[in-house]
């Protein structure tokens, strides 16, 4: 955990093996969030007898931190809110109690009280709790409190059920309101999110992976498949839903600290941690380049070899990515051009309308492949000369590397009337700089 965080970092959720509350509160912590952030939200909300605490875990390859939450009667494990066994979990770590109760009468006969979504926003409302943190929690309480009354046919304030209503929720909904708020993350981004796979016991009876209402939390955001039972929940769908502007992978930026956010199971598949990034977001991301791609070559021995130029431009014109041309010899020692070009599926058509219209091949090979690609942003810096824009290459967070546009280099080398070498020396000195943390400019 890094000594000292500093503020208003892109933030990035990693949920590879799902999301859930007390995941993202510990993830959260583990990166930097100092623990007294949470327990002082939750401590402001005002609920007696509710302690939370943090434990290291360890989950497959991964050490973590772990969110426990504790009240007044909670149940032992394997049973449900009653006290009664249902033979099934609650929300922390994955193999989540969906017991959801949709009543409107007094549940303070039992071991562990319920609480209708009017009840949370009059609690949060005379709660001591951070303006944003507070604006934060209410927004995620009424996210889930709407999907569950829609999915019951249930008015929003009369719903009264385990996923607003427990202890542990209001401590990873509150937690983890304040722990972003603290961060002021200057964007959030998310990866698709894992969903699992299965069924799942409920006190409505079996459902199907995802839950009800997590797929109504997430409706029109993309998700992932795989994994076995309930890997998000409606509380992480929730945050998800509340914080995040853009699902896909981490942009270019400048890794500053990470966390683990650890559940109380262990998966045979996959390790059951939640990861977050922080860092400083470098240029704006560009668009994300296709796993597959097609070849697509001819030899050519009958073409005036001055039509390569006006070729290559037709081939890119037409959606390749790539495009070359070398010198070959023939049969019978004919000199020839190979001409190659990579496009995406989608532009194969028009590839190839381009290569007959402007060579003079009467044949094509073409071939599909796999590539993996880094993923790119396009940045700019400052040097002597004036603005060049930096080509940003990065893997899962981490920037590898940095190159100046060259034309921006040549063009500002002709206004200056200096050489292209000077300008491009410069330029990479300043791109340099988007590879080492700038300290100091936030408080």
């Amino acid at each position: 955990m890094p000594a000292k965080l500093e503020k208003g970092l892109h933030l990035h959720f990693d949920p590879c093996s799902g999301v859930a509350g007390d995941m993202t509160v510990a993830a959260l912590v583990d990166a930097g969030v100092p623990d007294k952030v949470v327990r002082d939200a939750i401590h402001a909300v005002g609920a007696k007898g509710l302690k939370v605490g943090f434990e290291k875990r360890k989950r497959g390859a991964f050490v973590g931190l772990g969110f426990t939450v504790d009240w007044p009667g909670k149940p032992k494990h394997g049973e449900g809110e009653d006290g009664h066994d249902h033979g099934h979990a609650h929300e922390h770590g994955h193999g989540h109690d969906h017991g959801h109760e949709h009543h409107n009468h007094d549940h303070h006969g039992h071991g562990h009280v319920h609480r209708d979504y009017a009840e949370i926003r009059r609690l949060l409302k005379k709660s001591v709790l951070g303006a944003e943190a507070k604006k934060l929690a209410g927004a995620i309480f009424e996210r889930i409190a709407r999907a569950e009354a829609a999915l019951h046919g249930f008015s929003v304030d009369r719903v009264a059920f385990h996923e607003v209503g427990a202890w542990d929720s209001i401590a990873d909904i509150v937690g983890a309101a304040a722990a972003i708020a603290w961060l002021e993350p200057a964007a959030v981004t998310s990866s698709p999110p894992v969903l699992g796979s299965g069924t799942i016991r409920t006190a409505h009876g079996l459902m199907p992976v995802p839950a009800p209402a997590t797929a109504a939390l997430l409706r029109g955001l993309p998700t992932a498949t795989g994994g076995n039972g309930e890997l998000t929940t409606p509380t992480g769908a929730a945050i998800l839903a509340s914080v995040v502007g853009s699902f896909g992978p981490p942009p270019a930026m400048l890794l500053c600290a990470q966390g683990f956010g650890a559940g109380t199971r262990e998966h045979a598949d996959r390790p059951n941690v939640l990861r977050v990034l922080l860092g400083e977001a470098v240029g704006q991301a560009l668009p994300v380049s296709a796993n597959e791609i097609v070849l697509v070559a001819a030899n050519i021995d009958d073409m005036n070899p001055q039509l390569a130029e006006p070729l290559m431009t037709a081939l890119f014109a037409a959606g390749a990515v790539d495009a070359w041309s070398m010198p070959i010899l023939m049969k019978k020692g004919r000199p020839a051009l190979e001409v190659t070009a990579l496009c995406p599926p989608s532009a194969l058509a028009a590839l190839e309308s381009a290569f007959f219209a402007n060579s003079t091949t009467i044949g094509l090979r073409r071939q599909l492949m796999q590539r993996t690609v880094l993923d790119r942003a396009m940045a700019k810096v400052t040097t002597p000369y004036g603005e060049v824009r930096v080509k940003v290459a990065m893997r899962d967070g981490e920037i590898l590397g940095a190159t100046p546009e060259f034309e921006d280099c040549r063009k500002l080398a002709q206004r200056a009337q200096v050489t292209v070498r000077n300008v491009l020396a410069e330029a990479n000195v300043a791109a340099l700089s988007l590879t080492r943390p700038r300290r100091g400019k936030r408080s």
